[in-house]
């Protein structure tokens, strides 16, 4: 089996990289200043374990990769990229017959809960993935991960439920490269309550923290909003207990070489200068059901609003405090 990690960024960075670290089969999938580094230089690794220069295949793009039927797709960009992205590679013709879209499986290893049905919409055979993987992207061809002794938790399965036999090979393999990988057979549990912690990126990326009394009680504020979406739309998901007994003493953050840690994904989208933000798909997924189901969520449409201005008038992250946060929520 061949990893195909389309969005070479943190996630699909990490990702690869221990895949080949590991003498898996992986090729990455990169664009503009990433894809030059990872082309000229490999990419650099830093981890809890050491600095590990890794010379990685990459392409820029689907029509400079020949597919073959033991190809596993891992879609790893964000999620307001991956229509595009999904477009590309669904058409793209595979070995022996047919197209990506009707033979090779796709995984979903994004944020929130939106990319599984795009892709299912394109893909014939779907799978979901429940990142748990702090990991960092600042500069091209450097990826950071910090946590040990696993490196991340990724829950898979198929969407939009079962767990089959291809679940079980990518798991294997993943494995192989230090992750831990629960194959089950209800992912999007996963998915929904990794999406509850995810809320929480909007007022780090806007205020440059979640600690402090004030954070905490927005995004306290933003959790319950979502709490009462989701348990109006009948939508389960893991809880608490569950994600600390999956975690406890195999995925700690340990200390990396090389400093502090970045923010999260929304604060690094920022601080890398981007335009987009996938604030739509975490706190606007709560917006969106929120008013499918006639319940305010005044927060989250907040959080959502300021994040987007951010990434659209180039804002440097944590540049507004959250007392200027919490004022601009309506009472």
């Amino acid at each position: 089996m061949r990893y195909v990690i389309i969005g070479a960024g943190a996630i699909g960075g990490a990702v690869g990289g221990r895949l080949r670290q590991a003498g898996q089969d992986a090729v990455l999938v990169a664009r503009g200043a990433q894809y030059a580094a990872l082309r000229d230089r490999g990419l650099r690794l830093t981890g809890p374990d050491g600095v590990f220069d890794l010379p990685v295949p990459v392409v820029d793009g689907p029509e400079a990769l020949e597919l073959t039927p033991d190809d596993v797709l891992v879609l790893a960009v964000k999620t307001q990229d991956a229509i595009a992205a999904l477009d590309a590679w669904a058409p793209r013709p595979v070995a022996g017959g047919g197209t990506a879209a009707e033979r090779l499986p796709l995984v979903c290893a994004q944020n929130g809960v939106e990319a599984e049905r795009l892709a299912l919409r394109r893909f014939r055979r779907v799978y979901g993935m429940c990142v748990f993987l702090p990991a960092s992207y600042l500069e091209p061809g450097a990826v950071t991960v910090r946590c040990a002794p696993y490196t991340g938790a990724l829950n898979l399965g198929r969407y939009p439920s079962g767990a089959d036999e291809t679940a079980h090979r990518i798991a294997e393999g993943l494995e192989k490269a230090n992750f831990l990988v629960p194959v089950t057979s209800e992912v999007m549990r996963w998915k929904y309550a990794k999406l509850l912690g995810n809320l929480a990126n909007a007022v780090e990326a806007v205020c440059g923290s979640q600690a402090g009394d004030a954070a905490k009680a927005l995004v306290a504020r933003a959790r319950a909003e979502a709490a009462e979406v989701l348990d109006a739309a009948g939508i389960d998901r893991a809880g608490d207990e569950e994600q600390r007994e999956l975690r406890s003493g195999r995925i700690e953050v340990r200390p990396v070489e090389g400093g502090a840690p970045a923010g999260g994904s929304t604060w690094q989208s920022l601080r890398r200068g981007s335009t987009s933000v996938e604030a739509d798909y975490l706190n606007g997924e709560i917006v969106l059901l929120g008013r499918l189901h006639g319940i305010a969520t005044p927060v989250n449409e907040t959080l959502l609003r300021v994040a987007n201005d951010f990434a659209r008038t180039g804002r440097e992250p944590g540049s507004m405090t959250t007392d200027e946060l919490a004022a601009q929520v309506p009472r």
